[in-house]
Formats: C-alpha cells, structure tokens, sequence
C-alpha cells in the first residue's frame, strides 16, 4: 500500500507552475500532528495485520517546512511503517536533517527540473539549484559511509524549458548519487496562466519517446534506473494530444490512497470532491479494509470526471522500468 499525504500547503519557492507558490494568495494549512501519529500508527498495525508492506510518503507545498516530520517519521518507522518524502531539497543542507533522514526513512524523492539557470529561474531563487545539488552529494555520500538503504530518486517536470536539457540533467543526478529517476508532464491544472506557453506537444513527445532507449540503457550501465515505461508515455502523448483515457477500474484503496492538508481520505489527488471520505473516520484495520468498497460504491453512484481522462500517474506505471 501507497500513502501520499499532504501534510502542509507552505512552501518557501515561488514555482509559477505550482498550487503551492509560495507568492500565491491565499491561506496555508498544516495538518495536526497528533492525528498525523494517530492515523500512522494505524497503518503499521494495519501493515503488521496483513502482512503488507505501507510506504508513507509526505508531500506539500515543502513538507521538510512541517515541524514534526522528522520525529514523527522516527516514530512512524519504528512502528513498521517505510517513510518517504518529496522535496525540493532546500534543507538538505542541514546535518541533522540529513541524518534524520538517514536514519528513518526509505526512500527521498527530489524534485529537480533543469541545469542551474533553468531550475533557479523557475523555483524564483538564484540559490535553489546549488542547495539541492550539494545536498543531495552530501547525503548520497553520508549514505554510503553509513551503509543505509535509503533511495535516492529525482523528479522531474518536463516542459518546454525543461525537455531539451533533460538527457545532460540525467548524466549530472548520476553524478550525483540518484538510484532512480521519474518525470511528469505539465499540467494545466495548478497553473493556467503558465500552462500554455508552458505545455508539452506530440512533437516533443515523439522526440522524448526516441531519446528514451539509448538514455535508459545509458544511465543503467551506471546504476540509475530511469522509469519510461511505454504505458507511462502512451498517457504523455493523450495528454499533449488532449486525447481522454478514461480508467473505469483503478482498484481504489487496494493498492494507493492520498489524504490532503484537511483530512479527506481518496483514491487519488483527482478525486476527493466525488469520494474523499473523513480520516477521522478510519480508526480500525476493518476501517481501512472497507474503503475500497466506499469508494466503489461513491463511483458508482457518482463517477468523477476525472475518472474519465484519468491523470494519476500511478495509474499509467509511472514507476516501472
């Protein structure tokens, strides 16, 4: 079982094509730690009881900003529960924080989208690139002192200011230490005024589709693993197409859930409106075993439109080979 939860909404990088720009209006929301512990300690029993693994992995906004995520990562791991987080890097920088995550977490995605320029530009800092390069060397190095498995992945977000340097931003994360490396496609959704100047089309799809073999075999030959499966790209190309890829069974709460900054409990980012249910209302193994028949039964009675062309990237092996 994947858990993503978004565990605040603060964020201190102003990236145009993100919700969660920190020059945005709006009000900012963390979630309440004591519930965070509670639900979280449900999973490892739930994890223990069915003998399962649970990857909890927090998001924001910038979820390193969230006080008690380091402890309660300690904790949460204790009680057999793998902890994961994506970051844009910008406290790596930090002894403890590197050692914290060292010692309790499984794996730590970067998010990392161009050569210094390109990245510093579109994050609105002139220092976000070198932090995050220098941190990731640094715990890719303390790592292997340590002799931790922990999982080093960067992703990316391919745009058009992204997509043409991608390749040499490859061979420099390998560089770095990376284990694995994901992409995303823009999307319009969090960024409309952005999106248009912004988006991909079937032309730089079908360029990134013949770069990917002799990238892939490259970065192997080092010991990255590059994730392009051929479904992955298939909902890249309907995408720069605006062509609709409806899912009619995604096998909702068997195999992945995401809880927002309120405490609504999905399928999926998409789908909250049409069959979030209250976390306060998970409070057994048996609890967490019904959801997928709640949201069967919220999707049947009302199918998201979402669910009609959908976006969820799992959905599409965004992490296979």
């Amino acid at each position: 079982m994947i858990v993503l939860w978004r565990i605040t909404t603060r964020c201190n990088y102003a990236c145009g094509f993100c919700a969660y720009d920190r020059s945005a209006g709006g009000t900012r929301h963390d979630v309440a730690a004591d519930e965070a512990a509670r639900f979280g300690q449900l999973l490892g029993l739930w994890a223990a009881a069915r003998g399962e693994r649970v990857l909890l992995s927090w998001l924001g906004g910038e979820p390193l900003l969230w006080r008690p995520i380091l402890p309660l990562s300690a904790d949460l791991a204790g009680a057999g529960v793998a902890i994961s987080a994506t970051t844009n890097g910008s406290t790596l920088h930090r002894a403890e924080t590197r050692a914290a995550i060292l010692a309790g977490f499984a794996e730590l995605t970067v998010s990392i989208d161009g050569p210094a320029d390109v990245h510093d530009r579109l994050r609105g800092t002139d220092t976000a690139f070198d932090k995050v390069r220098d941190g990731v060397r640094r715990l890719a190095e303390e790592r292997r002192m340590a002799g931790s498995p922990l999982r080093l992945r960067a992703n990316v977000v391919l745009m058009r200011d992204t997509i043409a340097p991608f390749a040499a931003l490859c061979d420099a994360l390998a560089d770095w230490g990376m284990d694995e490396i994901t992409f995303n496609q823009l999307g319009g959704r969090d960024s409309p005024d952005f999106f248009p100047a912004q988006r991909l089309w079937p032309d730089d799809i079908a360029a990134l589709s013949a770069l990917l073999p002799g990238l892939v075999a490259r970065l192997a030959e080092r010991g990255v693993r590059l994730c392009a499966d051929p479904r992955y790209l298939r909902r890249l190309q309907a995408s720069a197409m605006g062509e609709a890829l409806p899912v009619f069974d995604c096998r909702p709460g068997r195999e992945f859930l995401f809880i927002d900054e309120h405490g609504l409990v999905s399928p999926c980012s998409f789908t909250g409106d049409a069959y979030g249910v209250p976390l306060s209302s998970l409070r057994t193994i048996s609890d967490l075993d019904g959801l997928h028949d709640r949201f069967t039964i919220a999707q049947a009675a009302a199918r998201c439109d979402a669910c009609n062309d959908c976006p969820s990237t799992q959905t599409f092996a965004k992490f296979a080979a």
